[in-house]
This record gives structure tokens, C-alpha cells and sequence, in this order.
């Protein structure tokens, strides 16, 4: 597959609308906690600038519930984008209307417009035509630099690509890095090739436990997921996040892999609390002695350093989600452990995930990954063997 990207078509001089992803997590007092996704959009937007184009960027930010509610504008993100390009940067009313449209009809060579936040209109979650009609009708080039919504059919990602031909829509280099790095290490990985996959739910991650059981040598799954898999063996679990239903599914992955050869570790011990809360008692406790009405929250040491071992010999490591509950201090120490492990590894070390990007944040271990995706629902999509709706239509060459 071959991606039309930015450096390959002529942007210069041109009206370039960039579809960026500035969805970024806020503090209680509307402060950017982590502008990861807003700095990895600057090598697209700056190569815009030097090749003296007017430069339109659009993004959504959280799910706001009607049009110019004021916690989701984007207002913020205008102000940090001047802080990191130095620049001014023209911060639109609206999405659509008349103004923004004669905002953007008149700008300048090196300037930037900022839209407000695309889901401010309920069209852009609808894929609606006429809505990506008057988004295209903007610019002369159409970027796609927003892998974290790539997987949506929204119209600033899929519908109004129907408006430019392949000589003036990309992917920018965010995008274009993004999937060239998962089709890599997905299709030819160096081995042995190591995944560990977390979080709280086996349903949202089933397609890709089977496609990766096909191109991994070894899974480690923990988080809230892994309960599913221990009550489907025969564990008591207490009050522990499981989903009954997919248990039968849980076994078929665990036979798939033994059929394939690939080894499949689960939990040996469980940090377990009484309730879902920080302040709760809690203790460890071995995977069969978990107390009826008690809840696992986190992995325990004796997996954490079994998981290491499992590690060790890693040419490349994929990892989605956390351990454990790592936002509560007290549940935090068997992501934290495992991120050591990582960040620590000689091998190539690819993090997707929102969750576990912000929690090798938090670690310390940024840094030392080789890999950090802005995109969780996307990368899944790409494990799973997925043609991305915003990429489709990018695809020069299969």
C-alpha cells in the first residue's frame, strides 16, 4: 500500500486545509495537560508555512452536546499553537458560516486559520456532504494529518476527500509515519515479536487478539480484560471487571494460539480492593486466592517480573493498555513496572493507545520508546487489518 503524501504533490503558494487532531486532555481549570498531539501536527503545518502556503486547520475536540458550548472550544488550542509556532494564529467563530468562509477566502500567504471545533456541527459526525462541500471549498489542498480519527467516517475525514483529486490531497507526516510504522511492524516485525495488550474490556480488542495471535510470538494480556480469560479457565474472580459472554470467545483465542505456537501469559497474582476507590483496603493475593467480594485492580509483582522474563528476549514489543487502574496511585505499580520493562528493552518498542501513551507519560519513560501512537481506536483498527476510512482515499498505490 502506498500512501499519496505532502512532500510528493505541489502545496506551494496553495490554500491548505490540514486536518489535524488537537483532541488533547484538559485539567479542571481548561489547561492542556499534555500537548503531545498538538506538537506531532508542527513538522506537517511548518513545511505548509515554508512553502509560503495560507494554511486552514480543523479538529474536533471532546463530544459537546450543542453547538458552541464553551468547555470544548478550541480556544486553547489557538493559544497554544501560538505559543509554539511563534505566530499568530486566527481563531474562527464558527465551523461554516459566512464569516469563517470569508476569513479563509482572504488569507494570506503564512497565515493561519484555526476553525472552532468540527463537532460543534452535528454534520461532521454524519459524514454529510454538503458540510464537507463547504470545508473543501476552503482550500485548493486537502491534508489528512489526524491518524487518531482515521478510522471515522467523518466528513472532514472521509467525505470531503471526495472533493479533491490525488494530485491535491495527502497525508501528512504524522499520518503517513503513523501507518508506515504499523504496516511494518505488523507485516514484517523483527522477532521474536512480543504484544501486551491491557485495558478494561476483551470486546472492544477481540479482532485484533485474533489477528495478532497470527503474527506474534508471545501475548501478554493483563488490565481488567485478563479477568475474562481467568473465569473462562476456572478461576474465582470476586467482584472483578469480566465480561461472561466472551469467555467462550476467551478459550477459542487461547486455543487458536496454542494451535499456532504462540504462548499466552495471563496474571499469576492480582493486587484486589474492596471497592473500586482509591482510598479502599487493599491487598495481593495469588490468582486462586482472589476473596469473592473483593475486585483485581492491577497486576501483582510475581506477573510483573513473569511478564519481564517474557520480555527479555523481545526484538520488537507492541503494547495497548494498561495493567491496571494506574490512574489511582495505589493500583498504579504493575503498569508502572511494565513500562519500565519496556522503555527499558533493547527491542523496537511501539506504545498505541491514549491511555497507555499517557501512562509511559506519567512513568517517565516517553523518552525511551521508539514509537508513541496518538491514536487508540485507529491503531487498533490497523492491528486488525483494516483499510482506514481517512486513508482510503489517500491510497495511490496498492
Amino acid at each position: 500500500m502506498k500512501l499519496q503524501e505532502i512532500r510528493n504533490i505541489d502545496i506551494d503558494g496553495k490554500k491548505v486545509f490540514i486536518r489535524c487532531d488537537f483532541n488533547v486532555p484538559m485539567d479542571e481549570y481548561n489547561n492542556i495537560s499534555d500537548d503531545r498531539r498538538i506538537r506531532s501536527a508542527l513538522n506537517t503545518i511548518r513545511y505548509c508555512i515554508d512553502r509560503d502556503c495560507s494554511i486552514i486547520l480543523a479538529s474536533h475536540f471532546g463530544r459537546p452536546t450543542e453547538p458552541g458550548e464553551e468547555k470544548f472550544s478550541l480556544k486553547p488550542i489557538a493559544k497554544r499553537l501560538h505559543t509554539l509556532l511563534k505566530q499568530e494564529i486566527k481563531m474562527a467563530k464558527n465551523v461554516v458560516q459566512d464569516d469563517t468562509l470569508e476569513t479563509a477566502k482572504n488569507l494570506q500567504s503564512g497565515e493561519i486559520l484555526l476553525l472552532e471545533n468540527l463537532r460543534y456541527n452535528p454534520a461532521e459526525k454524519a459524514n454529510d456532504e454538503e458540510f464537507a462541500k463547504k470545508l473543501a471549498s476552503m482550500a485548493d489542498i486537502y491534508i489528512n494529518d489526524a491518524f487518531g480519527v482515521s478510522h471515522r467516517a467523518h466528513a472532514s475525514v472521509e467525505a470531503i476527500t471526495k472533493y479533491f483529486d490525488k494530485n491535491h490531497k495527502a497525508a501528512g507526516f504524522l499520518l503517513a509515519k503513523e501507518i508506515k510504522f504499523f504496516h511494518k511492524i505488523i507485516d514484517n516485525p523483527k522477532r521474536p515479536f512480543v504484544s501486551i495488550v491491557g485495558g478494561s474490556k476483551v470486546s472492544g480488542k477481540l479482532e485484533v487478539l485474533h489477528n495478532l495471535i497470527t503474527k506474534v510470538d508471545k501475548i501478554l494480556i493483563g488490565g481488567g480484560m485478563a479477568f475474562t480469560f481467568l473465569k473462562a479457565l476456572g478461576h474465582e474472580i470476586g467482584n472483578s471487571l469480566v465480561e461472561d459472554d466472551l469467555m467462550p470467545e476467551a478459550l477459542k483465542i487461547m486455543e487458536e494460539a496454542k494451535e499456532l505456537g504462540v504462548k499466552v501469559y495471563l496474571p499469576v497474582d492480582i493486587v484486589v480492593a474492596e471497592a473500586f476507590d482509591p482510598e479502599a483496603i487493599a491487598k495481593h493475593v495469588t490468582i486462586q486466592e482472589i476473596p469473592k467480594n473483593w475486585m483485581g485492580l492491577d497486576i501483582g509483582p510475581a506477573t510483573a517480573q513473569l511478564f519481564r522474563l517474557a520480555l527479555s528476549d523481545a526484538n520488537t514489543i507492541l503494547w495497548n493498555g494498561p495493567m491496571g487502574v494506574y490512574e489511582m496511585e495505589k493500583f498504579a505499580k504493575g503498569s508502572t513496572r511494565i513500562s519500565n520493562t519496556v522503555a527499558q528493552s533493547f527491542a523496537t518498542t511501539v506504545v498505541g493507545g491514549g491511555d497507555t501513551a499517557d501512562l509511559v507519560r506519567v512513568t517517565g519513560d516517553e523518552d525511551d520508546m521508539t514509537f508513541i501512537s496518538t491514536g487508540c481506536g485507529a491503531s487498533l483498527e490497523l492491528i486488525e487489518g483494516k483499510v482506514l476510512p481517512g486513508v482510503k482515499a489517500l491510497i495511490i498505490e496498492e
